[in-house]
Formats: C-alpha cells, structure tokens, sequence
C-alpha cells in the first residue's frame, strides 16, 4: 500500500446500509462486515436500527443488563425535540442536537463502536413523531460523518433513509436466502430504494448451500447486482444460536464477507463522490 493511501488519514470511508426480510441473517451479514471493515483499519460504526435489535449478541456482546434503544429514551428525546414523545401536536425541532450520541451511547465491542438505535415508530402514514424525527435525525449525522465506516443493520421498509441521506450511502445490500418470501421482500425493497433515488444497490444472497439455489436467486433477482454469495455454514449457525460472535465462527464465511468488501469498496473508489484520492493515476476510466 503507497503510504499516500495507506494511513486511517485518507481512506476513504465506507457507508453500508444492509437490508433484508427478518430471519435471512442480515444482522449476522452486518457484523461480520463491521468486522471486515474494522480489520481494513478503518474506525467503525455500526448501527442497529431494526425493531429486533440483536446486532450487540451477533458480535458477541451480551450486556448485563438490556441496553434500550435511543428510540425508547424517552427524557433524552423529548429534550433534544422540545416535545415529549407519544404526545401529538406541538412543534419540536425537525432537527435536534444528535452529534453527541454516537460517543454518549455507543458501545465498544472489541474496538467497533456499536449504536442501538432501534427502529422508527410507525404510526400510520407520515407519522412524525419526535422519536422518529430524532432517530433520523441520529442517521443522516452519522452517513454525512467523513472519517467512519458505516454499517446500518436496518428493517426491510428502510425508513431510516430519506431523499436526503440516500447519496451518502455507498451501498445498499439487501440480504436473502433462497426462499420466495426473501425473494419478494428483496424485490420490494429494490423498489423502495430506486424512488428514493438510491442506486447503488447489491443483493447478498446468504446461507447457500449449491449452486443451484445460486442461480435460483439470480435468475428470480436479475434485476440488481451480486455483491456475492455466502455459503450455508453449520459452525456459523451454532454461534449465532449460542449467542458467540459471529466473526470468527467460519473461518469460510469471513473470508467471503472480506472479499465482498473489498470489491464493493474498490467499485465504490472508481465512481466515487468527488471526495476520493488526490492520485487521479488511480482512475482508470
């Protein structure tokens, strides 16, 4: 590595944001790749933003006692927002303070900084409860921060992000397994993601057992890109149910996780936003 490029100083960061119907190992996906992204050297951060927060045990992170969801901190919303949540009406600030929470709430798994966020409320159509404002709020901080790496474990409706947080995100990958029902949630969130305006979109397919159930996906998926496949793995499985990390389960599956980041980062540097390397002998156009 030219020692232009090497240090923590300009590498560039990374935002993830991982997606997928509930039960395809999605959590499992997103803290292998914390992992990964931590063993490249870069300082990350990663959020677990689904209404089942697990990311914590899926690193092998077992609190004491439960950690709540900022979504639930109910004193602290209602002093950034001015209002206090599960009351209606009222003005509150659509965007209150958050740049502290990171470092206020996050905690330290093995030297990645993991943030339980929890999912926004849903109450109907258009519901902008301060709870809601303020995770968001907490989401759009953390994708416009330069100097982390990024992983967003969030549920498959994608709420978190909006028009205007999606240009920061380097890629949306949707997690599935070879079942119909990922296969159309997949689909859907595909959907959801290019009104947005967000295009930069990979589907993981996980937990594959041939290559058969290979192509199943990408025939019934060919509409988006392969970022990879990781294959069914029994050791992994274990340590997902007995609450270990998942990193280091499979020594198969980490390596296929690493590969995936790195080609989804060496994709992400060759069009990237205008804030990428000085070396333009980088470019190859």
């Amino acid at each position: 590595m030219c020692e232009h490029c090497g240090g923590h100083e300009t590498q560039r960061s990374l935002k993830f944001a991982v997606t997928g119907k509930g039960g395809v190992g999605k959590t499992t996906i997103s803290a292998l790749m914390a992992r990964a992204l931590h063993k490249s050297g870069r300082v990350v951060l990663a959020i677990d933003a689904d209404p089942n927060t697990t990311l914590l045990a899926c690193m092998g992170h077992t609190p004491t006692t439960p950690i709540p969801p900022i979504v639930e901190l109910k004193g602290l919303i209602a002093e950034r927002t001015g209002v206090e949540p599960g009351t209606s009406g009222g003005f509150f600030k659509i965007n209150p303070r958050v740049s502290d929470i990171p470092e206020k709430y996050a905690v330290d798994v093995d030297g990645i900084k993991v943030l339980v966020a929890g999912a926004i409320k849903h109450g109907g159509a258009g519901c902008y409860c301060p709870e809601n404002a303020f995770v968001r709020a907490l989401v759009s901080h953390v994708l416009l921060e330069k100097k982390n790496a990024l992983i967003l474990d969030m549920e498959a409706g994608i709420e978190h992000l909006s028009r205007g947080t999606v240009e920061d995100v380097d890629r949306l990958l949707i997690v599935v397994e070879p079942s119909r029902s990922s296969i159309e949630t997949a689909l859907r969130i595909n959907k959801l993601a290019q009104e947005l305006g967000l295009h930069h979109i990979s589907v993981i397919g996980n937990r594959i057992k041939s290559d058969g159930e290979k192509d199943f996906l990408r025939e019934a998926l060919s509409e988006i890109e392969f970022a990879g496949f990781v294959p069914f793995d029994e050791k992994l499985q274990q340590a997902e149910l007995a609450g270990r990390p998942a990193a280091g389960a499979s020594q198969a599956v980490d390596d296929v996780i690493a590969r995936i980041v790195r080609r989804i980062e060496e994709n992400t540097h060759s069009h990237s936003h205008g804030h990428s390397h000085d070396h333009t002998h980088h470019h190859h156009h």
